[in-house]
């Protein structure tokens, strides 16, 4: 019998979420607080899995993969029977406590419970509960259905079992966890797309790059390697020895520039509003849904290709 699972929160990552598992065969209930968001998530889900399917992501008809998706408003009815929960609740501490002291009494004894937050370790939501060892951070990209990486990040107090079963999950369901070994706060892929974020918003501060260049670097540049390899792998094939050869040659660069990075704040307001108004000129406001549409469709293109080449 396929795994049961409910999806708490029903915006953009819970409709994400829900198509990951639906499509993978797995029965789904979404359950929101807000009925009206609820109302509206299957239009958005069938919408999402009819480029998909135009993409040929994904080999069922979409109405077959959507009938898998129970909107259920009430949230006691929506875990009977549930084996594991994604909740996609906001980015807030409390907000979340008072969540999962919900869920720990609606769910059975060995229900997963495991959040989608960007950054907050687990612990810092879960240490009140009867039970925290069945709770974790499975924290998906956006879109998940068609980003697969899953950073599955459990507190010193989650059991080894509820990890397992969640790494098995995700990797059944064609999703690629990794294992965050400790609690840290944005645990690793937001922690490199910061450490880029940072030196991307002094470089443009300072005068060094446009907006446009500097996104021109990274996606006709780095980020052609980066679709198919890491950093580690890209340094390694950098150098005729590897890693090592590699750092003997340029470890000294990225050490001074290292160095020469000030403790100051590079997310101050008079930088994002410049940033905001070079982006506003390339793309007006009224503009940014239909190119995240183009994204989406791009991003079904790459995977699309990735999934014709042989697995690394």
């Amino acid at each position: 019998m396929a795994t049961q699972v409910a999806v708490v929160g029903a915006g953009v990552i819970g409709r994400a979420w829900a198509i990951v598992f639906a499509r993978a065969g797995l029965p789904v209930r979404l359950y929101d607080v807000d009925a009206a968001q609820l109302a509206n998530a299957g239009e958005f889900i069938a919408a999402s899995l009819q480029d998909l399917h135009r993409a040929g992501l994904v080999d069922e008809e979409p109405a077959a993969i959507l009938a898998r998706i129970e909107c259920q408003p009430d949230l006691a009815l929506a875990m009977v029977g549930v084996e594991y929960v994604q909740e996609c609740g906001p980015e807030n501490v409390a907000v979340k406590q008072a969540m999962y002291t919900q869920l720990e009494a609606v769910v059975e004894a060995k229900t997963i419970l495991a959040s989608s937050t960007s950054g907050i370790v687990a612990s810092r939501f879960t240490g009140h509960l009867t039970h925290p060892e069945r709770c974790l951070v499975a924290h998906p990209v956006n879109p998940p259905y068609l980003i697969p990486l899953v950073e599955v990040a459990p507190s010193d107090t989650t059991s080894t079992d509820t990890v397992e079963r969640t790494m098995a999950l995700m990797h059944q369901v064609g999703q690629e966890p990794i294992l965050v070994a400790k609690e840290v706060q944005g645990f690793i892929l937001n922690r490199l797309q910061g450490a880029l974020l940072n030196e991307a918003l002094r470089l443009f501060r300072d005068g060094y790059v446009s907006a446009e260049d500097l996104d021109r670097t990274v996606k006709h540049g780095l980020g052609l390697r980066w679709s198919f390899m890491g950093p580690f792998e890209t340094i390694d094939l950098n150098a005729p020895a590897g890693v090592v050869d590699y750092a003997s040659r340029y470890g000294p660069l990225y050490r001074d520039v290292d160095l020469q990075r000030s403790g100051d704040n590079p997310w101050e307001d008079v930088t994002l509003q410049r940033l905001d108004d070079e982006r506003r000129a390339a793309l007006a406001s009224h503009e940014l849904a239909e190119r995240q549409v183009w994204r989406d469709r791009r991003l079904m293109a790459l995977m699309g290709h990735k999934r014709q080449q042989p697995a690394s």
